[in-house]
């Protein structure tokens, strides 16, 4: 399993960007896919997950109601459109894969896959 995060850039606090994260192999029916961010001299926080068979959902509470997580199963890709963005959005953004875990234990649980991240810069 492959991950491709892109889609990250630089935005004025307020803006929005759309990520994208192509997924290589098929056969994701059972996986859940998931956000993270890393901000500089902190730890890698979870974001948001997607049950791909069903479509449930799961956000950090720093996120909610500002990002919305979507799938798109005929192009194996998961997408995070983040809306209202503040500059501690700031971070590099990584999306994961596991076929073994529900969206609710995202913040949690061991992820098996991950892509490399892209860039999110949010000017205040």
């Amino acid at each position: 399993v492959q991950l491709q995060a892109f889609g990250g850039g630089l935005v004025q606090a307020g803006g929005s960007l759309r990520l994208s994260c192509a997924a290589s192999a098929s056969g994701f029916s059972s996986y859940t896919m998931g956000w993270f961010r890393q901000a500089p001299g902190k730890e890698r926080e979870f974001v948001a997950a997607i049950s791909w068979s069903n479509g449930r959902t799961d956000y950090s509470d720093s996120v909610k109601d500002r990002f919305t997580i979507s799938r798109d199963s005929a192009k194996n890709t998961v997408y995070l459109q983040m809306n209202s963005l503040k500059p501690e959005d700031t971070a590099i953004y990584y999306c994961a894969a596991d076929p073994r875990i529900a969206p609710a234990q995202g913040p949690s649980a061991y992820w098996a896959y991950w892509g490399r991240g892209t860039q999110v810069t949010v000017s205040s």
